[in-house]
């Protein structure tokens, strides 16, 4: 199977207006992207679609890469054994499903986009893989690939070598930028839930010129119901297990089962506008985020619920839907965004209605490259909640640099 990362083509570019209004445009071709804070009030940013432009291919190519993904990982899951898990350089647990899906989506956005330019920013490379020692486990993941493609026409009985496998994995090592189109993935986003067998998501975006056009969410675990109680959006019953999140520019967000040809169901964020009336989202884990500058920040505003805290960028499909109405993400000093761990879900927000932006209230740039220059953290909300939830940002900031200072 051939195998060619990184084909460079001239292809047609949306055109944006960024237009800077202290109101909800009324013009419904205007979308509220984003809040920049100030000490006074914030104001918000609009970007008008000038010239709209279809990413119906795109979309397809990338629903279809992101749910056989997941079928992979959700088989992995299944029967995870030790030996399945390894150690990579920085430490972090990575499985053969991390990398599995990493080649799966990789084949299968090659071969679907075949006429496409093809750049692709994600989290794992070979490196690994080639050492001495890694043959069994080289092995199985190609097995595991193979069997997953195996359940689609369209690759016509192919068969990976382990040569045609690792190739696929460093398709990912595009490094973004703000020209041109590159997907932009997360494998497992989530994968020390992944190995606990709680939430994680296959997570793929697509940026234009360095803006986020596309996202789609597959995530196996989040139960298609509300997982707080509270969503008019879903009527579905709660047993049934497995979500697909998507979204592009300018056409809302969509769910639907993961497994299934269901029909999608177009999404909303919450419409709360009182904070006391608020749930957020957090981090599981404690490592990911700030638990007590979010717990300060859910006190000025009155929250009353406790933090719903899971993994990955579930939290951000969730979100979409209204499950809850504000997610908090306060990494510890010296930690580094990555732009796979936000590219998806911050579209999936964005066109159901939400707010995403860094602490201070700036949008977040994925024109840099694989990370993310924030002030302090990420906060999501609802265009009525977010001057109130920016505020007690600010003020729990700065009485904790105060504090720190003493």
């Amino acid at each position: 199977m051939s195998i060619n990362c990184f084909r460079t083509a001239k292809v047609p570019l949306q055109s944006f207006v960024a237009v800077r209004t202290n109101s909800r445009p009324r013009n419904s071709s205007n979308r509220l992207v984003s809040v920049f804070g100030s000490k006074s009030s914030p104001s918000f940013v609009t970007l008008k679609v000038v010239s709209s432009m279809a990413y119906e291919k795109e979309l397809d190519a990338a629903k279809k890469a992101a749910s056989l993904a997941a079928r992979l990982c959700q088989k992995v899951q299944k029967a995870l054994l030790q030996s399945d898990v390894q150690s990579k350089s920085d430490k972090s647990p990575v499985t053969v499903a991390d990398y599995g899906s990493q080649a799966v989506v990789s084949l299968v956005l090659e071969k679907e986009l075949s006429s496409e330019p093809f750049s692709l920013v994600a989290e794992e490379d070979s490196g690994d893989l080639r050492k001495d020692g890694s043959k069994d486990t080289l092995e199985r993941i190609t097995k595991l690939v193979n069997d997953t493609l195996a359940t689609e026409e369209s690759f016509g009985g192919s068969t990976l070598s382990t040569d045609d496998l690792l190739r696929a994995i460093d398709c990912g090592t595009s490094e973004g930028g703000p020209n041109g189109r590159h997907w932009v993935l997360d494998p497992i986003d989530g994968t020390k839930g992944f190995l606990r067998g709680d939430q994680y998501a296959v997570a793929l975006g697509l940026l234009e010129e360095g803006k986020v056009v596309l996202g789609v969410l597959a995530c196996p675990n989040l139960p298609l119901a509300s997982i707080a109680g509270n969503n008019k959006n879903n009527k579905s019953s709660s047993d049934e297990i497995g979500c697909l999140f998507f979204a592009t520019i300018g056409s809302g967000t969509y769910m639907q089962l993961l497994d299934s040809k269901s029909s999608p169901v177009k999404v909303q964020v919450s419409s709360v506008e009182n904070p006391e009336e608020a749930s957020f989202f957090e981090s599981f884990e404690g490592a990911h985020s700030l638990h007590d500058l979010s717990s300060s920040i859910a006190n000025k505003l009155g929250v009353k619920a406790p933090p719903v805290r899971i993994d990955s960028q579930a939290k951000y499909g969730a979100l979409s839907r209204g499950d809850g109405a504000i997610y908090l993400r306060f990494p510890h000093k010296g930690y580094r965004e990555k732009i796979w761990d936000h590219v998806a879900g911050a579209i999936v927000v964005t066109e159901a209605g939400g707010i995403v932006t860094d602490a201070a209230g700036k949008p977040l740039d994925f024109s840099k490259g694989k990370y993310l220059d924030l002030d302090t953290g990420i906060i999501v909300a609802n265009e009525k909640l977010m001057p109130l939830l920016l505020k007690a940002v600010r003020d729990s900031i700065a009485e904790q640099e105060k504090a720190s200072a003493l």
